[in-house]
């Protein structure tokens, strides 16, 4: 990787996708259909249609690229020793290494949901290194002694992510509190505020049942936000936390792991998303069972969560709350992203809901429906190619030939030929 061109790009050219199925990700069933990209986007999709250049996809399916709407880019893992012996900017350095790796899994756009700043965000921007259209949130905002609060028993403090002057710190007690902190986080760049509704796995010493955040709290974010167009997701894992961060008028659910039917009503009249995170409380424990240093505490939390998140995910989904697919990447490897398309199947979606969730309604969620997320004439050229059945889930990212953003072809580029 050298330079800012760190894809193979054809200029003006017209590529064609040729002979192939086409998913585009409104939730249709994949039909046999050409697709013409040029300049960055597709400009074309039907049968018949010609272009400078044929790419042969016979056998193959073209589905948008995927987006995973909950990561942590500059977060390798959860084990704390490992983190706090590693220098200040390493994390940095590690991130643009979990941004190829996600990007070649074929997830074209993420949002950060804490740790990337404007900088990791610029650096995607000017092609100084490779990986997904990123949003970022920055902080984390949550209560002290709350689940974004780094104090350990032992007195030390160890946040997630250590606050520099593009990254202020997100701790906020009480609505003036919680102002000026959404105020700074905004300042820097953040185009979602994530604020922590309830307590969580991960930290130690709270429940994730528990409510933090008062409403007026909860309100105060969600009218700055408001005020300069952004959104909020809201880390909410227990039925009442999850219930005051929908009242207070929340974007998304991040977990939802203690969903109740009332606020599973709430979503539904709101047009609230969900996005579940299936995966994360596994990589916790697949963690805990490779070595890593996590407090037992934590571990027992993952295993006690894993079977009743996936039951709110599955009642979730039958009443038709609108579902985006996110992994918490950085709790578990980057990468592996699309290890979460199969949990949500197991909860009752059907294949086609799944890859809706991950493409065009996720779009919709992160506001970019009108840029990617559907494979439609007029939108950006972020497209995945599938060989195989792409209903098929399961180790769908050993299946994927080519992976295309904004018109360039960023995975297997051999594949094309003059």
């Amino acid at each position: 990787m050298t330079g800012p061109l760190v894809g193979t790009a054809f200029g003006g050219e017209r590529i064609l996708l040729q002979g192939g199925q086409v998913f585009d990700g409104t939730g249709s069933a994949p039909a046999t259909a050409d697709v013409v990209i040029a300049d960055g986007r597709i400009i074309d999709v039907g049968i018949g249609l010609d272009g400078d250049r044929a790419v042969d996809v016979t056998g193959r399916t073209v589905l948008p690229g995927f987006f995973d709407c909950h990561v942590h880019v500059t977060s390798a893992g959860v084990d704390v020793m490992s983190r706090i012996n590693q220098p200040f900017s390493y994390e940095y350095f590690q991130a643009v290494a979990h941004l190829d790796a996600t990007l070649a899994t074929g997830v074209t756009t993420v949002r950060d949901a804490g740790g990337a700043d404007a900088g990791l965000q610029q650096a995607l921007r000017d092609g100084l290194i490779r990986g997904p259209r990123m949003l970022i949130s920055v902080s984390i905002i949550g209560q002290t002694g709350g689940h974004s609060d780094g104090w350990l028993p032992s007195g030390h403090d160890v946040p997630l992510s250590l606050p520099h002057p593009g990254r202020p710190s997100g701790l906020a007690d009480g609505p003036d509190e919680m102002r000026r902190v959404v105020r700074k986080v905004l300042r820097v760049g953040a185009d979602v505020i994530k604020v922590c509704a309830t307590g969580g796995v991960l930290s130690v010493g709270d429940d994730p049942r528990h409510a933090q955040l008062s409403r007026a709290e909860l309100d105060i974010a969600v009218a700055e936000a408001a005020a300069v167009g952004r959104g909020v997701m809201a880390h909410a894992q227990g039925a009442t936390g999850i219930k005051n961060a929908l009242l207070a008028g929340v974007r998304s659910i991040e977990h939802g792991i203690y969903l109740d039917d009332e606020a599973i009503e709430l979503m539904l009249q709101s047009g609230t998303w969900l996005v579940p995170t299936l995966v994360a409380p596994l990589s916790v424990v697949r963690a805990a069972e490779l070595g890593a240093s996590i407090a037992p505490s934590v571990v027992d939390k993952a295993i006690e969560v894993i079977d009743v998140h996936a039951e709110s995910v599955r009642r979730a989904a039958k009443a038709g709350v609108r579902i985006a697919m996110g992994t918490d990447s950085g709790v578990g490897p980057h990468g592996h992203n699309l290890d979460e398309l199969p949990l949500m199947q197991a909860c009752g979606m059907s294949p086609s809901e799944v890859l809706h969730a991950a493409t065009a309604s996720a779009a919709d969620l992160c506001g970019l429906g009108a840029v990617t997320g559907r494979v439609q004439a007029g939108l950006d050229a972020d497209l995945v190619v599938i060989d195989g059945d792409p209903f098929d889930l399961d180790g769908l990212s050993e299946r994927i030939t080519q992976v295309w953003q904004r018109g360039q072809l960023v995975h297997r580029p051999e594949l094309v030929t003059a």
